[in-house]
């Protein structure tokens, strides 16, 4: 049985979904389709923390299906930007763990971790990316071992 390790860049998901299609990720569905048949070492979801009700609420939901939530405070700028990227974090994790997996599963369009596949593969690992077409980086669908479109079928009805 394939050893996996799942890597969730949930706001990167949460904004690409909603731009292009106005809905949200199943991260049951996901989680049914990127573990089938396959050994979860470790999964990992990995979203910004602004405190209020409803995201505990739906961190405790990923909780439940199986995923280690890692948080980081949301930091509102003076000019109006905001912080709170996790792509050092997740390329610690995915390099940490990679080791104990046959597959390395990233939900992202971010064209960063396109260093990150690259590298894997050459550790031999297999690198699934999950992400919306026509929001990810090409140099990241080009370093994946497959790309799997989030569409219709990953998404909630």
């Amino acid at each position: 049985m394939q050893r996996v390790v799942l890597l969730v860049d949930v706001q990167n998901v949460y904004y690409t979904s909603r731009k292009i299609y106005q809905r949200n990720f199943d991260y049951n569905r996901f989680w049914r389709r990127a573990t089938a048949d396959r050994d979860v070492v470790k999964a990992f979801a990995y979203a910004t923390d602004r405190g209020d009700t409803k995201q505990r609420e739906f961190q405790n939901i990923l909780r439940a299906i199986g995923f280690e939530v890692k948080l980081k405070p949301f930091i509102q700028r003076a000019d109006g930007s905001a912080k709170g990227d996790w792509d050092v974090g997740i390329t610690i994790d995915a390099l940490e763990y990679a080791e104990q997996a046959d597959v390395v599963v990233l939900v992202s369009g971010d064209g960063d971790f396109d260093l990150l596949a690259n590298r894997l593969r050459d550790k031999g690992k297999r690198v699934e990316v999950y992400g919306v077409p026509d929001l990810t980086a090409s140099s990241l669908i080009r370093a994946a071992s497959e790309f799997i479109p989030i569409d219709g079928g990953l998404l909630l009805r």
